[in-house]
């Protein structure tokens, strides 16, 4: 541990305090140093420079406690008192005394350790009617929050990407030592498949005015329960993190609930929160936001491991609890399921690809078209047509064979990114179904098959139709039956994930017969929302 700075080690003096406290204890954050007196709390922020966060010289820490004491006035009345002025004056250290100003501290009434929140979920001392109060507090803080065309940009796919990045670059050091290498790549691929697939719902929350200038620092150590709600400690140094979704705010409260192993108040909480606040799409957010926030606790705890003025003890504990902080966000990426590769086969004119374009635009899917990929391998259009014999041309062996290698390499790009794919091809053979098999397997994706049929006469119309309109598919009934004793049972996959539907009725029922089988299945009861 390296020596404390003079203007520091003076401040833990009881003597150079305008109310002679009795003892002095310091508390180190990653950016700050915390006196606490007994009745009152000096924070001192580190002469530090994260990039996110600048308090590198001293005219930037006066701005940044003025503007902390202005901020968390908003949800904290009454406690900060104001910002104080180290001074020293031939050696000699004091707060508003005489001599140069050499540091400030932002000063505030010392809250009760034995009423925050995270101490009494700890001791079970969380009542249903603090939990109501407390969504209710935030509920009405939100809608009244400020927002502006500026405040909403901060919630674009493009500063959530951004900050999103930032965190895995700036946890990259700490792979092995806090986070594990599969907790980061899983939650790095989590991340960016949701972004891709959420796109029209992040710019829906900007269009609704759900971006506001918001805490930013959520968590249960932050909230005290007094004679009312104090919710202190809000982000003052980087606007980026403070301007943001009223999600992300609720979500971090709510992750580090469950953090303390009280998904029950969690749970109530929310419930509360969206009855106060009402938010139809919140639900698709918490998940991922927790999950980010968790991640977020986990890095800023890790930065302790490199500071060298905070003990080994204390940073042995810092490791333990950036540890579970990566662990719940992990725990949010398994709550969402692996990523689903999804195989919509069966004969011609059973509508695969009907099926299959409506559950990838329903799921948010990547969607491969072996029709599509066939035709781009031999330079031609989608809808140009090939009438061949069975298996004759651009359907020979060898052609199909290099279509479903296309087929499969752009499914593994897309399932290595987290994404979710559904392939559209008739799957005929067991040899491909078995290559879909070991892909799945390789980069940890759930295998579900959907196997199309329909009746003789359903089929035949299809088909007819189709050759007198412009289509991707060249199937036609002449060779139908060809294809159809040339179909292997499909086995490769346990009957409970094997669909059959019959697509004669109805696409709706069809969609929803498939949703609620997988939903059924997946983690969580979910079916993937777009």
């Amino acid at each position: 541990m390296a020596e404390l700075p003079p203007p520091i080690q003076a401040l833990l003096n009881p003597e150079i305090y305008p109310h002679r406290p009795q003892r002095v204890e310091l508390v180190q954050t990653q950016s700050s140093f915390i006196f606490l007196t007994g009745e009152y709390v000096y924070k001192v922020k580190k002469p530090v420079n994260f990039g996110f966060l600048d308090y590198s010289t001293l005219e930037k820490r006066h701005t940044y406690c003025c503007r902390e004491v202005e901020l968390n006035a908003r949800l904290c009345r009454d406690i900060y008192r104001g910002v104080a002025e180290v001074r020293e004056k031939d050696g000699q250290y004091s707060i508003g005394g005489e001599g140069v100003v050499v540091e400030y501290a932002v000063d505030m009434r010392q809250l009760p350790r034995d009423r925050m929140m995270d101490t009494l979920l700890d001791e079970d001392k969380v009542t249903p009617d603090m939990v109501q109060r407390l969504a209710e507090v935030l509920s009405t803080f939100h809608r009244e929050a400020a927002t502006s065309p500026e405040i909403s940009r901060y919630g674009g796919l493009d500063v959530i990407t951004h900050n999103t990045k930032e965190n895995f670059s700036q946890t990259d050091g700490y792979v092995g030592r806090s986070i594990t290498a599969e907790q980061y790549r899983d939650i790095a691929r989590y991340t960016r498949a949701f972004l891709r697939r959420k796109a029209v719902l992040f710019q829906r929350r900007i269009v609704e005015g759900r971006i506001r200038d918001c805490h930013g620092d959520l968590h249960t150590a932050h909230v005290c329960f007094t004679d009312d709600i104090c919710i202190y400690d809000c982000i003052e140094f980087n606007e980026r993190f403070r301007y943001s979704d009223v999600a992300a705010d609720i979500a971090f409260l709510a992750m580090d609930i469950d953090y303390h192993g009280r998904q029950d108040v969690s749970e109530a909480l929310l419930e509360a929160y969206s009855r106060h606040y009402g938010d139809a799409d919140l639900p698709r957010l918490l998940n991922f936001y927790k999950c980010y926030r968790a991640y977020v606790r986990g890095k800023v705890t890790s930065f302790k491991l490199d500071d060298p003025l905070v003990p080994p003890a204390e940073k042995e504990e810092s490791a333990r609890i950036a540890s579970r902080y990566f662990q719940l966000a992990h725990s949010y990426v398994l709550a969402e399921g692996r990523p689903l590769l999804i195989l919509v086969g069966g004969l011609i004119g059973t509508g695969k690809t009907t099926v299959a374009e409506a559950l990838a635009e329903r799921g948010g899917f990547t969607l491969v078209s072996s029709d599509v990929v066939r035709k781009a391998l031999v330079g031609i259009a989608p809808t140009d047509r090939r009438w061949e014999s069975y298996e004759a041309g651009i359907y020979s062996p060898e052609y199909t064979e290099r279509t479903y290698d296309e087929l499969f390499r752009r499914a593994k790009e897309a399932l290595s990114e987290g994404d979710s794919v559904i392939l559209d091809a008739s799957f005929k053979k067991a040899s491909d179904r078995e290559r879909a098999k070991a892909l799945a397997e390789e980069v940890g994706a759930e295998l579900w098959v959907v196997e199309c049929t329909a009746d003789e006469d359903t089929i035949r119309s299809r088909l007819e139709e189709r050759a007198r309109t412009q289509a991707v598919s060249d199937g036609r009934w002449d060779i139908f039956e060809d294809i159809r004793r040339g179909f292997e049972p499909i086995r490769e996959v346990p009957q409970e994930r094997h669909l059959t539907v019959n697509t004669a009725r109805p696409l709706k029922e069809v969609l929803r017969e498939v949703e609620e089988r997988i939903a059924r299945k997946l983690r969580g009861g979910r079916w993937l929302e777009s």
